[in-house]
C-alpha cells in the first residue's frame, strides 16, 4: 500500500488492488500528514470515521443521515496529488470509467491534476485553460500559488473554490472541471458544462396554431433562459438546490420576489428539501410523488407545462414553477381542477373565439365523463327518457351483455392509445386503419358490439383527448369507468351516489393547502366568471385570489 510519510508516497507490499500500472490503493485510514490545514482530517471526523477514513458509496451498512453529511462530506482535499489521484481511483472509478479524464501536468515547477467527465464539458474551453497556464514561469508561482491560478492564470467565465472533496467531486459529476493544485488543498472548479441536448421544439401536447414554437427541453439552463427571455423582471428568481443522494439531480424553484406567496414559496421549498430518496431518474413525476402525497387519488394535483410562455404567464399569476434536470415539463404549483382545463390557444384567439373554444373544450370533458354512464342508465331504465329523446337505446341487443361491451371497448381504446404510442410514426397510419377498419367495423357486422356503444365509446374518447392536461383525461377515464360499473350495479342510485362521492373527495383535496375545486367551492363568482369566460386582457386586470399574491393588481392605476 501507500502510506503517508511526510511530503512523500512510499511503496508498502501489503495487498495488491489491481489498479493501472501495478499500483496500490490508499489506505486512507493511516496517512498523516505535516500540513494540518490542507491534509489532516479534523479532530471530530477522526472520531467518527476512525483516524479520517470516508464511508464509501458503496458501503452495505449506511451510517446515519447527520453522519453522512457532517462527517463523509466534510472530507478534506488532500494537499498531495498523488493522494488526490488514488482518492479519485476509489471515489469515482477513474481508471476504471472511461469516461473519466485526468489530465496531470506541470505549470511553474507546480504538479496540477485537471479532472473532467468526458461529454459533459467543452473541450475547446478546457484547451483554451491549458493553453494559457503553460505559459507560466515558477517565479509567478512563488508565493499562493492557488491565488495567482484563480486570480490571474485560468482564463474562464466562471471559476470557483472548493475545499472539500465529495463537494469537488459532484461539482465534477455534474459538468464542471476541476483543476487540482498540489500543496494547496483545494480544487478550482472551472464551468466549462456542454450537456448533451437538442433544440427547442413545439411540445406535441400543447400545439398552438398562433403562438411560439419553442419547448422546453431536458436541460434546466435552457429551461430558465426560455422563461427568462420572456419575463425579464429583476425580482424573478431561481433557487437551485440538489435532490437524491446519488442521482443529484438539480431542482430549481421559480418565482417572481414581490408577487408569490411567501408562505407558499417557503411551504414548496420545506417539501423539496424533506425529500429523502437515492435518486431522481424519471424526474419530475417522481419529485411529485415524494412531494404531494396524494394515496390513491387519481386526479392530478400538480400542473405540467412544455411551453415557456405558459409558465411566463403563470409566474406573472403568482405561481411558483418548479424546474427538474433532464425532464422537458415544468411543474405548477398550487393547482385547481380548473387550471388543468386552460389551454394557450385559447390566450391566442380573439375573446370571442377564445370563449367559444372554451365551451367547446369544456363539452368534450364533459362528454368524456359522463355521456357513456348517462346513455347505458337510459338503456336500463328506458322509463327515464323523455319524449324528445325516445330514439335513444339500442335497436338490436349484441351477443355480449352491454356493461361487458363498455369494458371491453375501454380496453380496446386503451390498447390502441398504447399502440400508437409505441408504434414508429411511418406505420401510426397503418395502425390507425387496423384499428378503425379490421376492428370496429368488422366487430360490429359481427354482432360483437352495437353501433351506438361504439359511437359514444368514440365520442367519449375524443373529450379525453382534447382535455389539455394528459393525467386528467386518463383520471376522468377511470372515473367514467366507475361509473359505468355502479350503473350496471345500482342503476340510478349507483350513478346519484358514486358521482357525488368523487364530487366530494375532488372538494375535500388540497393542492399546498388551497383548496382544488376553486372558484366553484368556495365559490367565487368573479373567479368563475373568468373561466367561463376568456376576458379580454385589458379587463383581466386582478391576479387570483387562491394564490395569495402581494400584489393583487396586474396593471397599476394612472399616476396622478
Amino acid at each position: 500500500m501507500y502510506v503517508r510519510n511526510g511530503d512523500e508516497l512510499q511503496r508498502s507490499g501489503k495487498e495488491e488492488t489491481g489498479l493501472p500500472n501495478g499500483e496500490t490503493m490508499l489506505d486512507l485510514n493511516q496517512y498523516s500528514s505535516q500540513d494540518a490545514s490542507a491534509d489532516a482530517a479534523p479532530d471530530e471526523q477522526r472520531k467518527k470515521y476512525g483516524n479520517g477514513a470516508p464511508p464509501r458509496h458503496d458501503d452495505q451498512s449506511e451510517p446515519a443521515e447527520g453522519d453522512k453529511e457532517e462527517g463523509a462530506d466534510a472530507l478534506p482535499v488532500p494537499g498531495s496529488l498523488d493522494e488526490f489521484r488514488v482518492m479519485l481511483e476509489r471515489e469515482i472509478g477513474l481508471g476504471a470509467s472511461f469516461d473519466v479524464v485526468a489530465r496531470e501536468m506541470t505549470f511553474g515547477e507546480r504538479r496540477t491534476l485537471l479532472f473532467f467527465m468526458n461529454g459533459l464539458v467543452k473541450d475547446d474551453v478546457l484547451t483554451e485553460v491549458l493553453k494559457r497556464l503553460t505559459y507560466l514561469q515558477p517565479e509567478q508561482l512563488s508565493g499562493d500559488a492557488l491565488h495567482a491560478f484563480f486570480t490571474h492564470y485560468v482564463p474562464a467565465v466562471q471559476v470557483d473554490k472548493e475545499t472539500k472533496f465529495h463537494d469537488a467531486v459532484a461539482a465534477v459529476l455534474a459538468g464542471a472541471a476541476g483543476l487540482f493544485v498540489e500543496r494547496e488543498g483545494t480544487v478550482l472548479l472551472i464551468d466549462a458544462k456542454n450537456f448533451p441536448g437538442r433544440n427547442p421544439e413545439e411540445p406535441t401536447l400543447e400545439r398552438v396554431v398562433r403562438g411560439s414554437r419553442d419547448g422546453f427541453v431536458e436541460t434546466l439552463m435552457v429551461n430558465v433562459s426560455l422563461v427568462r427571455r420572456r419575463l425579464r423582471d429583476p425580482g424573478l428568481r431561481y433557487e437551485i438546490m440538489q435532490i437524491g443522494r446519488r442521482t443529484k439531480t438539480d431542482v430549481s424553484i421559480s418565482y417572481i420576489e414581490d408577487i408569490a406567496d411567501p408562505e407558499l414559496v417557503e411551504a414548496i421549498r420545506s417539501k423539496l428539501k424533506a425529500v429523502k430518496l437515492d435518486g431522481l431518474p424519471l424526474a419530475d413525476k417522481q419529485l411529485e410523488e415524494a412531494t404531494v402525497k396524494r394515496g390513491w387519488n387519481p386526479y392530478p394535483l400538480v400542473r405540467y407545462s412544455e411551453r415557456p410562455d405558459v409558465v411566463a404567464a403563470q409566474l406573472l399569476e403568482g405561481s411558483v414553477a418548479v424546474f427538474v434536470d433532464t425532464t422537458p415539463s415544468v411543474m405548477l404549483l398550487p393547482t385547481t381542477f380548473f387550471d388543468l382545463v386552460q389551454h394557450a390557444e385559447e390566450n391566442r384567439q380573439t375573446p370571442f373565439i377564445g370563449t367559444y373554444l372554451r365551451w367547446v373544450r369544456y363539452f368534450g370533458i364533459f362528454a368524456s365523463l359522463f355521456l357513456l354512464p348517462l346513455w347505458f342508465l337510459f338503456v336500463i331504465q328506458p322509463d327515464l327518457k323523455p319524449a324528445s329523446l325516445a330514439f335513444i337505446g339500442p335497436q338490436e341487443v349484441g351477443k355480449i351483455p352491454l356493461f361487458l361491451q363498455f369494458l371491453l371497448v375501454e380496453i380496446g381504446v386503451d390498447l390502441m392509445r398504447l399502440a400508437a404510442v409505441h408504434t414508429p410514426t411511418p406505420l401510426a397510419a397503418a395502425m390507425s386503419l387496423v384499428a378503425a377498419i379490421l376492428i370496429g367495423d368488422i366487430a360490429v357486422q359481427t354482432g360483437l358490439f352495437i353501433n351506438e356503444v361504439v359511437l359514444y365509446m368514440a365520442i367519449a374518447a375524443i373529450g379525453m383527448f382534447a382535455t389539455p392536461s394528459y393525467e386528467l383525461g386518463l383520471a376522468n377515464r377511470i372515473v367514467r369507468i366507475v361509473l359505468i360499473i355502479a350503473v350496471a350495479l345500482f342503476s340510478v342510485p349507483g350513478f346519484v351516489v358514486v358521482s357525488t362521492a368523487i364530487l366530494v373527495l375532488l372538494v375535500l383535496e388540497r393542492s399546498f393547502n388551497r383548496p382544488y375545486m376553486w372558484p366553484f367551492i368556495p365559490f367565487d363568482a368573479r373567479a368563475m366568471l373568468a373561466i367561463l369566460i376568456r376576458k379580454p386582457v385589458l379587463l383581466s386586470r386582478q391576479r387570483p385570489n387562491l394564490l395569495r399574491p402581494q400584489q393583487r393588481d396586474k396593471m397599476p392605476g394612472k399616476a396622478k
